[in-house]
């Protein structure tokens, strides 16, 4: 089977070449500004690897990849891997347009065929935490990296350490009884949540040397961006794509009251609760 179409009951592979993925798109600019600091963090780990071919696990829109691409230069090569189709669509317009030498898979990085022994370095900026089975899919990372190749992702902490990421959700629950509640351990954004969990993971998948150090990072975004971040993006930004304008109106009023303390003049401001994950392929 062709790896790049989404299979037939993966439910992330539905969500990010549905709605989740349009409103990324759609959302693109005001994301890569919030998560830039995430960004230069990779970027400075990966000077100090200079000629290691990178591989970008979940890399979205591409921001990151590019950023690497522009590091490394030509030599290295810098690929990029998301199971979304829209989001690799943007990624391979932005490197066309900035002549950019990054080339993108559309492919579940869990399951593709990578050519085994291919990267020397594998990084991503919060594009890990959505896999189904996150042991086959580091354990075919594993297969991919070269002997003495790092590993190095950032992953959020627990929701309870990042406010900023649940408020909309406690804000909008009283009015969307169809909300869906996060799931433990789950697929998405608070998966790798507990320190513990990701270390036996990373051990059970042939990676060694695990060292996952927390990291708080302060994120800004305009505050003009924040409605058109809350409204699309989320749990609550799926449910508000079906709901009535009346409901949707109502929700997002609430949500934007609910996100007061976070607003500085013109600038919203979160500190993101995070881990930095590195190890290494024996």
């Amino acid at each position: 089977m062709d790896d790049t179409i989404p299979q037939a009951g993966d439910e992330q592979a539905r969500l990010w070449n549905g709605s989740a993925g349009r409103a990324w798109v759609d959302t693109q600019a005001t994301l890569d500004r919030l998560f830039q600091p995430f960004e230069d963090l990779l970027v400075e780990a990966a000077s100090a690897r200079p000629g290691s071919r990178v591989l970008d696990v979940g890399c979205g829109t591409g921001s990151t990849t590019l950023a690497l691409a522009r590091l490394h230069g030509a030599e290295a090569g810098c690929v990029g891997i998301d199971i979304s189709e829209p989001m690799i669509a943007v990624a391979r317009s932005r490197a066309e347009r900035e002549g950019s030498p990054a080339s993108f898979i559309c492919a579940n990085a869990q399951t593709h065929a990578f050519e085994p022994a291919s990267f020397g370095s594998i990084m991503s900026r919060f594009g890990v935490m959505f896999f189904d089975d996150p042991a086959r899919a580091f354990a075919n990372l594993r297969t991919a990296a070269r002997d003495n190749a790092e590993l190095r992702f950032i992953a959020w902490r627990s929701a309870a350490e990042n406010p900023f990421m649940t408020t909309a959700e406690r804000a909008a629950a009283p009015l969307l009884p169809n909300l869906p509640a996060r799931r433990p351990d789950a697929p998405g954004q608070f998966a790798f949540g507990d320190k513990r969990r990701v270390h036996a993971i990373l051990n059970e998948s042939g990676w060694a040397g695990i060292e996952i150090q927390p990291i708080d990072v302060p994120c800004t975004m305009h505050e003009k961006e924040l409605l058109g971040y809350l409204s699309r993006l989320g749990p609550v930004g799926n449910v508000l794509q079906q709901a009535d304008e009346h409901v949707r109106a109502q929700v997002i009023d609430t949500m934007r009251a609910a996100f007061e303390p976070f607003v500085h003049g013109d600038e919203v401001r979160l500190t993101a609760a995070c881990w930095m994950v590195v190890a290494r392929a024996p």
